[in-house]
């Protein structure tokens, strides 16, 4: 496999596209299967039952697949699964799961991950994501798609955080932050929407009218937060598209076990 520099320690049964790249000095080991047009960068170490999909972007230093930092794991094969073009920046490190949890980690696809990101055991981070430089996730977070964490968050174990929401540098996550809300502060407080990422997103004046009004109603009518869903139930009817908006912020909210911000 010519993609393969010679200083490389690639286990032989691993299994590798051959048109991956790998630089000086990287770690693969046995179980780990990597797809088509992958680079991954010098001193990199890949293990564990590691999936990684095609076109991902894997930059010098990153630590993927390595066991839990739970003093529960006792060796159970999890698996850590990344999926097609993402970028992982230098220093990463993402574990496998436990067998507490679902067993797998997962990294969607499009994903953007800068440097010093840690990626605890059984997270499940989906597609479009961006993550600053050195932002923490404790174990079991989920995070939607389109979610923007900026630089040295720190996000608290079983937190969720839904599509489209974004923190504010150096926030501390320790409750659910919902769909499309922004927030900042230690601890996080709610502070509006993401009004510039639903833009850019193609989102019209409608869709973002019918968010606007979510936000309102959850934060600024001081309404407890039964009576602010059942308020935003009533907004459904303006058509499919902002029906589903109310879906997804509704759907996060009736499962939200830690509160939300606030």
């Amino acid at each position: 496999m010519t993609g393969i520099h010679p200083t490389a320690l690639v286990d032989p049964r691993a299994e590798l596209h051959a048109s991956v790249q790998v630089g000086p000095y990287a770690v693969i080991g046995p179980h780990v299967r990597v797809g088509a047009g992958t680079s991954i960068g010098p001193h990199c170490v890949i293990e564990g039952e590691t999936t990684i999909g095609q076109d991902n972007r894997i930059f010098q230093f990153a630590s993927l697949g390595a066991p839990p930092q739970d003093k529960k794991y006792a060796g159970e094969p999890t698996r850590l699964e990344i999926g097609d073009g993402n970028t992982i920046r230098e220093f990463v490190t993402i574990n496998t799961g436990t067998a507490q949890d679902a067993g797998v980690t997962r990294l969607g696809r499009d994903n953007w991950i800068m440097a010093y990101v840690h990626i605890a055991h059984d997270c499940q981070l989906g597609d479009h994501i961006i993550l600053a430089n050195a932002v923490q996730l404790a174990g079991h977070v989920h995070l939607g798609d389109w979610a923007f964490l900026g630089g040295l968050t720190g996000v608290h174990q079983f937190v969720r955080i839904g599509a489209h929401a974004m923190t504010a540098f150096q926030t501390r996550l320790a409750q659910d932050l919902p769909p499309f809300v922004t927030a900042g502060g230690n601890p996080a407080e709610a502070q509006g929407i993401n009004v510039e990422g639903l833009r850019r997103r193609g989102y019209g004046a409608e869709r973002i009218a019918i968010v606007k009004q979510m936000q309102r109603l959850l934060y600024r009518k001081g309404l407890t937060l039964e009576a602010a869903r059942e308020q935003i139930e009533a907004l459904r009817g303006e058509g499919a598209e902002t029906d589903a908006d109310i879906a997804l912020m509704q759907d996060f909210l009736a499962a939200a076990t830690r509160g939300i911000v606030r």
